[in-house]
């Protein structure tokens, strides 16, 4: 994924959808690497959303502006 870079990361599984999809809708292609740990616990580790090195400011931008989980 040399030419990827990672533009979000978080715990839970339908807020990682959720950027993934907004990110998408921007017509950027996007991607979700799950790093959550195969356990019979699976709770340790995160989902990481990566994108192209090429949209990774535009990327950004989008979240900052309209993505709020709170």
């Amino acid at each position: 994924m040399n030419n990827w870079k990672k533009v979000y990361s978080t715990n839970e599984t339908h807020k990682a959808e959720i950027v993934k999809l907004t990110i998408e809708n921007h017509n950027i292609p996007a991607v979700i690497l799950n790093k959550r740990d195969s356990s019979i616990y699976n709770v340790f580790g995160e989902r990481e959303i990566y994108v192209a090195n090429e949209n990774e400011n535009e990327a950004l931008k989008i979240i900052e502006n309209e993505i709020s989980f709170t």
